[in-house]
């Protein structure tokens, strides 16, 4: 990922999801500051994702759209804090 003035300008992907949708939001999040994009991007995969939403899991009360929405969170948040460690 390379960040410019406190904006995503290019994010590689090194493991998506299986259905695309990693690969399908990237150009939405492209341009946005990063705090908005950990929000977008979640939300996104989630919009185009293709697990059932009413499967939800009584443990965590989450559907697999939102574990998704988690997981590219996650990844996210990770690749904002390795750029500021650089």
């Amino acid at each position: 990922m390379e960040v410019e003035n406190g904006r995503i300008a290019s994010i590689e992907v090194k493991r998506g999801a299986p259905c695309g949708a990693t690969w399908d939001v990237l150009a939405r999040v492209i341009g946005l500051p990063l705090e908005e994009a950990i929000s977008t991007l979640a939300r996104e995969v989630q919009y185009i994702c293709y697990a059932d939403p009413s499967a939800f899991d009584p443990i965590s009360s989450k559907s697999p759209l939102h574990y998704a929405g988690d997981v590219h969170a996650a990844a996210l948040k990770k690749a904002i804090s390795e750029n500021k460690n650089r």
